[in-house]
């Protein structure tokens, strides 16, 4: 009331010395306190009505779920001994409950009777909704999507699924949480050793977003059980397996039935974030599981087709952790299956987490139809300044005496990578590319340079002066190109 008192005499003071009347400066000032606390109080009556639903939500959640098994620290968790928990809770999925209130209003409503607020859940989205606006995050809340391997990678990517607004995932894996795995996994805690990493991740979920329904398989993908495990016309398929006949049967069953699938090549032995990359199989290097992916896959019939997540970084030196003498004698027992490996490649936990967020991010993108197309291969210095010195000679062939060209290394990379993205803009080849001008006519420049393979450029250039580029490559073709020039003049202009 004082702060209210003070502000009325304010006014009062300030409506005198502006020349009007005190009656009518009162006045004033008790109709702008009345609209400020009118405000105020409906502001604040929002606010608790707010913190009271999520409130409610928590302690809805909290009911719902049985309490953990208890962790027993004399016992071998990560291998299972002496572990007698209960059978893993199965998890109800979620069914739509029709829209009450209008636009923006209702509810969705678990198995169970636990109803979720439309309202938070669209608050969670809301920077999703900014990002990629009302349809996009629509279209991902009624996606569906399948990981296969509960790993480090599989964790974080199933993590940011559900996170993103996926409205439907589905996990498959038939190992347990084991206390080695918990640098790397992305919802799994000591409470979790001993039980199935999918049930694990099946609860963490629930307490995150409970309105995306969790299919959790405790089962091991095999190529007889592709068609039942992959059923339900999945959106996107993820492939985070670590077992390499496992997953070319996967990635063969996608291709052949035209799944959308991301495969996840080797983040084992590796630490350097800034080497991670996103490509098409056909088109991955220094990764020695992509390598062994790509020609095995490519003798099943698949050339190309297959997105992939890999780091270009060239694997530390690094053996695989060995057994001691009693763990040697029985390694099966180590193994989680027979002929699946009984000794681990060394892990840091980084970045199979940055794979898996890599892979959650293409797709939600994908799904919801927001632009994106990964740069296949970076940081080719090489391959700039062989580009950059060959462009120099054409130039000088132009130009007599020449010395300085328009555009320097740095130039030729970002017209390389970002304009074309490291294609022949007439093919869409990667072999021996170079650059020249586009119209012999016009100067060089970020808006008259295009990419071609060698042969190309060797036709290219032969062409007259005042060639009409129409009739040599077709409307379709110089269209193509010139799209990529106006992007890049209004980037430029942006810049």
């Amino acid at each position: 009331m004082s702060a209210i008192s003070s502000f009325l005499d304010r006014v009062s003071t300030t409506g005198a010395a502006a020349g009007l009347n005190s009656q009518a400066a009162k006045f004033t000032a008790v109709a702008l306190a009345a609209s400020f606390t009118t405000a105020t109080l409906i502001l604040s009556i929002q606010g608790s009505q707010r913190k009271r639903r999520v409130r409610q939500l928590k302690d809805d959640l909290r009911k719902s779920f049985p309490p953990p098994p208890a962790f027993d620290a004399h016992s071998d968790p990560v291998n299972n001994n002496n572990y007698t928990g209960a059978t893993p809770t199965t998890l109800p999925g979620l069914q739509p409950l029709p829209q009450q209130g209008g636009a923006g209003g209702g509810s969705l409503f678990l198995d169970g009777g636990l109803q979720v607020d439309e309202e938070l859940v669209r608050e969670q989205l809301a920077r999703n909704i900014a990002f990629m606006g009302e349809e996009g995050v629509e279209k991902l809340r009624k996606s569906f999507v399948i990981i296969v391997g509960a790993g480090g990678v599989g964790s974080w990517a199933a993590s940011m699924l559900v996170r993103s607004g996926v409205g439907k995932i589905r996990i498959i894996d038939f190992d347990q949480v084991s206390l080695s795995s918990l640098n790397r996994h992305a919802t799994a805690v000591q409470a979790d050793v001993g039980t199935p990493k999918v049930t694990a991740m099946k609860k963490a979920f629930r307490s995150i977003a409970p309105w995306v329904e969790v299919d959790a398989r405790v089962e091991l993908f095999q190529e007889d059980s592709a068609e039942e495990l992959l059923s339900g016309n999945p959106d996107y398929v993820v492939d985070a397996i670590d077992n390499i006949n496992t997953k070319l049967a996967l990635l063969k069953f996608c291709y052949d039935h035209k799944i959308p699938v991301m495969s996840s090549m080797g983040a084992g032995a590796k630490a350097d974030p800034s080497r991670v990359q996103i490509s098409d199989i056909s088109e991955t290097f220094e990764d020695p599981l992509a390598r062994a992916v790509r020609r095995k896959i490519k003798k099943m019939g698949v050339d190309t087709g297959i997105e992939v997540v890999y780091s270009t970084e060239k694997p530390h030196h690094v053996k695989l952790l060995p057994l001691d003498e009693t763990q040697a004698q029985e390694a099966d027992e180590y193994s989680a299956l027979p002929d699946f490996r009984s000794r681990i490649l060394p892990v840091l936990g980084p970045l199979p987490a940055m794979f898996g967020m890599a892979m959650a991010t293409f797709i939600s993108c994908k799904i919801a139809g927001w632009p994106m197309e990964p740069l296949p291969i970076k940081c080719r210095e090489g391959l700039y300044v062989r580009v950059h010195r060959e462009l120099r000679v054409r130039e000088s062939k132009l130009d007599k005496g020449i010395e300085t060209i328009a555009l320097d290394r740095r130039d030729v990379g970002y017209v390389i990578e970002e304009i074309f993205r490291g294609k022949s803009a007439l093919s869409g080849s990667m072999e021996k590319i170079g650059l020249c001008r586009w119209r012999r006519d016009q100067p060089l420049s970020l808006q008259n340079v295009v990419v071609l393979t060698k042969s190309e450029l060797e036709k290219h250039v032969k062409l007259a002066a005042d060639a009409d580029l129409v009739e040599v490559y077709g409307q379709d073709k110089v269209d193509a190109v010139e799209a990529m020039f106006r992007e890049e003049a209004e980037l430029s202009r942006l810049r």
